[in-house]
């Protein structure tokens, strides 16, 4: 079933942000700070794989991100969705499921034998492409896969993703300079937010996290 009304983007923020702290995808230590993929430090991490372990979260979820898409970028916008390799290819099955479209998925690298394949699955040249993600840090990742659906011919002008940081200033700008639009459910300051109303964090460590957010790189430059 392809939805068309829900409520509308605060509150999608709101219950998106409430959902990630409930199925504890939400982590925060200001005094043992985590080690990112870049090798930055960083006080929060969010690991929203674990939504495809809860279905009635995961279901919602879906829906807000396709209900999303169709408001921003219109209802007959897409042709083909598109997942990049490994977080996104689940999320984009079911997004693709509730826009009635065929999903294919991205390779973060050729195959390596074979076809040597960066693109599994049928996209044509010519298609309108949505690449769904789970999450999106600065925006910079996404551009390889956004450039192997264009190397098919095929077009990619928006991407979905369950989560953004929203912290760095230059995502939006990375992903505008190529051509390709954000959407997303929620951010850090919705998540903040959230866990503050809940109570799932102590005053601390929500204020440690506080600092981070207004100032991530400052944070991490004084950390190493």
């Amino acid at each position: 079933m392809i939805p068309t009304s829900f409520p509308p983007r605060d509150e999608i923020a709101r219950l998106s942000a409430g959902m990630l702290l409930e199925i504890g995808a939400v982590h925060f230590n200001a005094r043992e700070p985590f080690t990112l993929a870049s090798g930055l430090p960083s006080p929060t991490y969010i690991d929203c794989r674990k939504l495809i372990s809860y279905p009635r979260i995961r279901s919602t979820l879906m829906d807000f991100l396709t209900v999303t898409v169709m408001r921003d970028a219109g209802f007959e916008a897409f042709d083909n969705v598109a997942g990049g390799e490994t977080a996104g290819i689940p999320f984009a099955a079911l997004v693709a499921e509730r826009m009635a479209l065929p999903m294919s998925y991205v390779r973060k690298k050729p195959k390596g034998y074979g076809r040597n394949a960066r693109i599994e699955g049928v996209m044509t040249e010519g298609q309108r492409v949505l690449l769904v993600e789970d999450l999106t840090t600065d925006g910079g990742s996404k551009l390889s896969f956004v450039d192997a659906i264009r190397d098919t011919g095929a077009t990619c002008a928006h991407t979905a993703v369950i989560f953004s940081y929203g912290i760095f200033p230059e995502t939006e700008k990375t992903l505008g300079d190529h051509g390709v639009a954000l959407h997303s459910l929620c951010t850090w300051w919705d998540v903040l937010a959230a866990a503050r109303a809940r109570g799932s964090f102590d005053d601390e460590t929500l204020q440690g996290v506080e600092t981070f957010l207004r100032d991530p790189r400052a944070w991490q430059a004084a950390r190493g």
